[in-house]
């Protein structure tokens, strides 16, 4: 039997675990939504998502969830996309 602050310690990584998997997922999602808006050649559209995609990368980054240079390799490609759109 595992003793009780491995109990504790493995019931706080659980939720951490599954808070870090909504927010990648979220992340996801929103880029998704921009590379959608990007092959239908939707500018506007494409603008307001990478809005909500930059702020929830950055979110992600300062949370720890995600490595800042990850974050910052994501935000410069989706940049450079919307930029051909133009």
């Amino acid at each position: 039997m595992a003793k009780k602050s491995a109990q504790k310690s493995e019931r706080r990584n659980q939720v951490r675990r599954m808070l870090n998997r909504a927010a990648k997922s979220k992340v996801r999602t929103s880029i998704k939504k921009f590379d959608a808006c990007v092959n239908a050649n939707d500018k506007a559209g494409a603008e307001v998502a990478m809005h909500d995609s930059f702020k929830l990368l950055d979110s992600a980054a300062n949370k720890g969830i995600m490595h800042r240079n990850t974050v910052d390799r994501k935000k410069s490609r989706m940049a450079h996309a919307l930029n051909k759109l133009a």
